[in-house]
């Protein structure tokens, strides 16, 4: 069981590697319109998935694909998603990587930072009422706890005892802000007991780490009825995402270091080099069956349609009246709009 579960956890973080870098190329040839990696931040990712119940409410913040494709999302829907196509979940509406399914118990990603936390508290909460043994984890970057919703957040979680687990992953930048000009306390942990939350710091670089934290912050959670906080250490190799520049305010040398002798995925190869479990025949046969398999889910979904126009109103206006002006003004200027290209 433990080296079937390892073997899935390089996997995934090789799948992981491979959609990111495929589809940050994508980006960058104007064939989808934004997109963020998970470059260095896999173990935080695929290790808490795995410690997790398939059944458990996750609430992301924005880098969590991981997670979702831990839980048996697709690489087709994943980047039907980033087109918006009509093949894609969201019927279009939202930007690319912001994914959601309730098929899988993942709560719809939105772009303002940190108002998944005071969600999550009240799901768990509901959780708790129901008796029904499941657990709620929010993932959140270190800026993210700057913001106010993130206090109110634990203060609701510890008050009311709630079974959620927060889930920082400190990965030193935020944005573009070093963690140094960020707080003045050490890191985000300390801000647990402050809130009597028990809390774990753990390497987010070492995804047996990551694993054993959250399996014990997951009993703890759904046993106690009580929050816990984890704060996974690790390092954003990328680039905050395809609008930033990170060579503005970090050193290219830095980034070469944490992006091989820290690297999670380099860490997780090692060990299972040594355990016999894995070895580098097995690891390019993977590479070149999962370079194929996101490319071609990227040539099928840039044949899709697009969904109708009309489908932006649709499940956000109760009033449609702002439908019949868009109708009144696409008639109008049907020559202007690409309208073959959208499909019913």
């Amino acid at each position: 069981w433990i080296k079937r579960k390892q073997k899935k956890c390089i996997v995934q973080m090789v799948l992981l590697n491979t959609l990111d870098t495929i589809l940050y190329e994508s980006q960058r040839q104007g064939r989808i319109s934004f997109y963020l990696t998970s470059f260095g931040e896999e173990a935080a990712l695929i290790g808490s998935a795995a410690a997790l119940r398939s059944d458990d409410l996750v609430y992301a913040q924005y880098r969590e694909t991981g997670v979702l494709m831990w839980r048996g999302f697709s690489t087709d829907q994943l980047i039907n998603q980033c087109f918006g196509n009509i093949e894609d979940d969201g019927k279009g509406k939202q930007m690319p990587i912001h994914y959601g399914s309730k098929v899988h118990h993942f709560v719809t990603i939105s772009s303002p930072l940190t108002t998944q936390l005071p969600q999550a508290v009240g799901s768990a909460y509901a959780y708790k009422l129901a008796k029904n043994g499941r657990c709620v984890i929010t993932y959140f970057g270190e800026g993210a706890a700057s913001e106010g919703d993130a206090h109110a957040a634990f203060n609701f979680a510890a008050t009311l005892d709630c079974p959620v687990i927060f889930f920082c992953r400190n990965n030193g930048y935020a944005i573009s802000t070093p963690t140094r000009e960020q707080y003045r306390g050490d890191g985000i942990a300390s801000h647990g007991p402050g809130y009597g939350m028990t809390t774990i710091r753990v390497d987010g670089n070492d995804i047996l780490a990551v694993y054993n934290a959250t399996k014990a912050a997951r009993e703890y959670a759904v046993q106690e009825n009580r929050p816990v906080l984890i704060e996974a250490m690790t390092y954003r190799v990328g680039h905050h995402s395809t609008s930033d520049d990170s060579t503005a305010y970090r050193s290219l040398e830095e980034v070469k270091e944490w992006g091989s002798t820290h690297s999670p995925l380099i860490r997780l190869r090692y060990y299972l080099h040594n355990k016999g479990w894995w070895d580098d025949t097995k690891e390019n046969n993977w590479k070149n069956e999962a370079k194929k398999m996101v490319v071609q889910s990227l040539a099928r979904a840039e044949k899709i349609d697009k969904p109708d126009w009309q489908e932006m109103f649709h499940d956000v206006y109760y009033d449609m009246r702002q439908m019949k002006y868009m109708q009144d003004h696409v008639e109008k200027y049907k020559d202007k709009y690409p309208l073959k290209k959208h499909g019913n």
